[in-house]
Parts: C-alpha cells; sequence; structure tokens
C-alpha cells in the first residue's frame, strides 16, 4: 500500500500534469487536504476547497471566494472559473452518490471536459467509489492510514512540544511499539489518544498498555467479531508451561517492527487436544497476559443464505481484525467452520477455506490468531502445512504436578481459607485421570458448600466427596480421549515435556526450548 509521501508524490504529479479529474480515495479528509494545502504553497498552485460548512474558500489563504456554501452553486462557479482562469484546480470534499448515473455525476464529468479543455483540474476526496465513465476521465489514488513510519513521526511531533513541560519518559523502543499499536487508526484519531496521555501531564512506559484499550475503545462497535471482555484474575493458567514459555519468547515480536528483516510479526498458534483441558482458556490468558483485545470469530456463524454472503461475513470480519490490530483473535473449535472441504455442493467451504489460508499466509497486521481443535483430522491439510501457524501444540490431561497447580488456583479463587498440604495430596491423588474443567467444577462445588455453611465449617471429607463425584472424560469415554491423543506426534506437547511415543516407526516428538 502507497504510505502518504507516495500518494502526495502522485497527486502532485497529477495536478502538474494538469489531468482533469483526480480522485483521492481515503476516510482522512483532513490528511488530504493538508496535503494539497502543502502543494499550494510549495508549488504556488491555485486551487479552491468546497465544504458544505464553509463553502468555496482558497486552499492557501483559508479565505472565502463566495457566500453561496451550497454544492450546486460550486458547480457553477467552477464552469464560469474553468473558461475564465487557466490552470485552476478546484477540490471537493461532500460529494454523494457519485458512484451512480446521476445528474451530479454527469454535472461532474460536464466539467471534467470543461477542464480539459482550460487546463483545469478537480479533486474529489471520498471514500466510495465513483461512477465507471466519470473515473475513466481521469485518475485515482489511494490514500491509506499512516503507516508505523508515519505515525511514529506523527507522535513525535506531537509529544515534542510538551517535553519540556511534562515528563515523557518514551524512549525509541516506546515510540516504536506506540507506532506499531496506533496503526490502523487515523492521524486524528492517534492524535486525540495521544492528548489523553498529556493532559494527565506525564507520558511513561505504563501508558503503552493504555492505548492498546483507547484503540480498541475506537472499533467496539464494528460488525463481523465478538468483542470478549477479560476481567482481571478471571484466566490463571494451570500447566502448560512449554506454551507458556514459546509465548514468553514471542510476545516482544508482536509489536517489533521486524520489516528490515523481511519477517512477519507471529502469526499464531493452532491448540488440539483433549476436550476441557485449557485451548479456549489458554486464548483468553494470552489475550489477559499481554494486555491486548480479545476478538472472537464464530465460524460457524461465518455462513449464510445466498450466495457470496458466507465469503463477505467472513472477509468483513478478517478485515477487521486487521483494522484493530495488535489483538488476539480467538477460532473456537476451528474445524466445525472449516472441515469438509470440498465436500458441499456449492463449494462454500472450499472458498472460505481458500479466503481464510490466503489472510493468514499474507496479512502483516498484528493479529495473534488462537485457534482450538479437537480433532485435527477433520481440517483441510492444507491449514495445517508450515507456514499457515507459527506452531501447533498438543494439550493433554494434565499430570500429578499440573493438577496440583490447577487445584491450588482454584482453592484460592473459590474459597477465603488455606486448605492444609496433606488434604491438596490427597485431591491430587484422587484427581487422577481429570481435565482442567473437571478439576474446576470439583473445586466450584466445594466453594458453593463454603458459601452455604462457611469456608471454615466445610468438613474434609466433603472436599474429597466432590472429587470422587466426577465422572472425567477418561473414565465416560476413554476411546474418546485416546483418539485424540493419536495426534500427539503431530504436535508440539503443551506441557514442555516430551512423552515416550507408543510407535517406535515416529521419531521424537518436539519440545518446546526453554
Amino acid at each position: 500500500m502507497p504510505n502518504g509521501a507516495e500518494t502526495r508524490a502522485r497527486i502532485e504529479s497529477y495536478l502538474l500534469a494538469r489531468i482533469p479529474f483526480v480522485t483521492v480515495r481515503t476516510v482522512e479528509r483532513s490528511r488530504a487536504l493538508d496535503m494539497l494545502g502543502e502543494l499550494a504553497r510549495i508549488k504556488q498552485l491555485d486551487i479552491l476547497v468546497h465544504t458544505l460548512s464553509q463553502g468555496l474558500r482558497d486552499l492557501r489563504t483559508r479565505q472565502p471566494v463566495t457566500d453561496d456554501r451550497s454544492l450546486l452553486g460550486a458547480l457553477d462557479l467552477a464552469g464560469e472559473w474553468f473558461q475564465s482562469r487557466s490552470n485552476l484546480t478546484i477540490v471537493f470534499t461532500d460529494v454523494q452518490h457519485l458512484s451512480e448515473d446521476n445528474d451530479i455525476s454527469r454535472r461532474f464529468s460536464d466539467l471534467a471536459t470543461l477542464a480539459e479543455e482550460h487546463g483545469g483540474s478537480m479533486v474529489v476526496i471520498t471514500s466510495d467509489p465513483v461512477w465507471t465513465p466519470l473515473q475513466r476521465m481521469g485518475m485515482a489514488v489511494s490514500l491509506d492510514l499512516p503507516d508505523m513510519d508515519e505515525m511514529r513521526a506523527e507522535i513525535e511531533s506531537f509529544l515534542r512540544p510538551y517535553s519540556s513541560d511534562i515528563p515523557i519518559e518514551w524512549g525509541s523502543a516506546e515510540y516504536d511499539q506506540a507506532a506499531s499499536i496506533l496503526a490502523g487508526v487515523t492521524k486524528i484519531e492517534a492524535l486525540n489518544i495521544l492528548a489523553t496521555l498529556v493532559v494527565k501531564r506525564s507520558v511513561t512506559k505504563d501508558d503503552l498498555p493504555g492505548l492498546s484499550r483507547a484503540k480498541d475503545a475506537i472499533f467496539n462497535e464494528l460488525a463481523g467479531l465478538e468483542r470478549v471482555t477479560l476481567r482481571d484474575g478471571d484466566h490463571r493458567v494451570g500447566g502448560l508451561a512449554g506454551l507458556r514459555q514459546w509465548l514468553d519468547r514471542k510476545r516482544p515480536l508482536l509489536t517489533m517492527d521486524l520489516r528490515d528483516r523481511g519477517m512477519r510479526p507471529p502469526r499464531g498458534i493452532l491448540l488440539v487436544g483433549v476436550p476441557g483441558c485449557g485451548k479456549s482458556l489458554s486464548a483468553k490468558a494470552i489475550a489477559a497476559d499481554w494486555q491486548l483485545p480479545l476478538y472472537r470469530l464464530d465460524m460457524a456463524s461465518v455462513f449464510g443464505h445466498y450466495v457470496g454472503q458466507s465469503e463477505g461475513r467472513l472477509r468483513d470480519a478478517l478485515a477487521t481484525a486487521d483494522t484493530v490490530a495488535p489483538c488476539v483473535l480467538w477460532i473456537d473449535e476451528i474445524e466445525k467452520g472449516l472441515a469438509g472441504s470440498g465436500s458441499d455442493s456449492t463449494g462454500i467451504t472450499t472458498r472460505l477455506v481458500g479466503q481464510f489460508l490466503y489472510w493468514l499466509q499474507e496479512s502483516r497486521a498484528r493479529v495473534f490468531v488462537v485457534a482450538t481443535a479437537n480433532d485435527t483430522r477433520s481440517l483441510p491439510p492444507e491449514l495445517l502445512r508450515s507456514g499457515r501457524f507459527d506452531d501447533m501444540f498438543f494439550v493433554d490431561l494434565p499430570d500429578q504436578e499440573e493438577r496440583r497447580e490447577i487445584i491450588g488456583i482454584y482453592l484460592g479463587k473459590y474459597l477465603r481459607v488455606p486448605v492444609a498440604r496433606e488434604v491438596v495430596d490427597e485431591l491430587v491423588v484422587l484427581s487422577e485421570g481429570f481435565a482442567g474443567s473437571d478439576l474446576q467444577s470439583a473445586v466450584a462445588e466445594i466453594g458453593y458448600e463454603a458459601i452455604r455453611v462457611g469456608d471454615d465449617a466445610v468438613p474434609v471429607d466433603y472436599y474429597y466427596s466432590a472429587f470422587r463425584n466426577v465422572v472425567p472424560l477418561l473414565r465416560s469415554a476413554p476411546e474418546r480421549v485416546e483418539e485424540v491423543r493419536q495426534l500427539r506426534d503431530r504436535a508440539i506437547p503443551a506441557s514442555g515435556k516430551a512423552r515416550p511415543s507408543t510407535d517406535r516407526t515416529v521419531g521424537a516428538r518436539r519440545v518446546v526450548l526453554g
């Protein structure tokens, strides 16, 4: 995508070449006008601009040239001036319905013809398409949102005047991270966010996570994704030490500038394994630990009844994720949305798979994807190819040490009194074969009893009975657990502990290095 400097150079060349009709596609009208105003001053160009609020005015002097503020009045004057003044450029900023064949579009077409005959130019700043016959009379250029380099320059330019009045603790790394976070918003939105830091009379390193929250507030009404609200302390994960070590190494890379090495930011992980062992909880924990907004994409809800509707919904959702980046995108049970590629008669699933894979491979937005699946065998093989996700982790039933950690987390959360070590030791033994969700359910039952009779009044036998009453998946459906465990050799163990393979023909499983 062209950055601001490239767009400015193209606009300059079009105006100097007297292209009769120029479209500037952008959502940043004020930024486009700033560029045109700079060109008017430096190149001494005769440029008038029309807005509905101020009418026609000279872009260099900002002085009004007529009392009539209407668009029709400006079009009439433009026709007269093109015939009487040479090398005149008129910029229009508030034009609606220019994408259709109507009276306004045809009047612009007539004016473009008149401008061509007299060496004039018209510029339309819009975010909408333009009627094809009109657009073919000139040239179009896109002014995209500021890239990281431009955003950093804007941030430094904004904060520099305050450096003598308030403490600004940011160094080069913090400016880079701030630019990375604010990429995807307009210049005005970025400066508004920075203004909230200035008014508190200091800019510290601790303010960086607040930039993500402020940016998220701008986009929290965008369609296509479900915003997941996270509460402090609700997303601690026990066990999964290997996964956590891997994530600790990847976190700084998500907001680093990696362009000089030609590398993209971390793309994400695919979590597979036994149901109830913390795959979905891990997505929430990652967003909470990294202090990033969490969005959930429900692949099943993407499907629509009409031709092209499903593809459009997925495209909008992924575009929204790119816009709100940096963020964590959680895709729960991805196999339900992308399974059976090529099996549906309409080919919808195949097209969705292709669209998702293209985005996963090509998008450079700082979106960290956490996809979960209970069975990868139903997923299209191309999704598992190297280069899609950064890695695939297998989440198994917790071992004794991991169960102790998980039980401790939930006892501390649900109870107000400490639990004796020997009691915890017995709970660890009783919970052999439990998934993380089973452990939570058992400790929650103890918590309910503590609320009813008081924490100190819960007998030890109740602790044990709460655990004995749980029937884990390993006992109720052992064949399902063993079926899922057949995938272990295809993924990195999330626990960080290699298990001996039951198949002598299979190589040693990869282990995440600490």
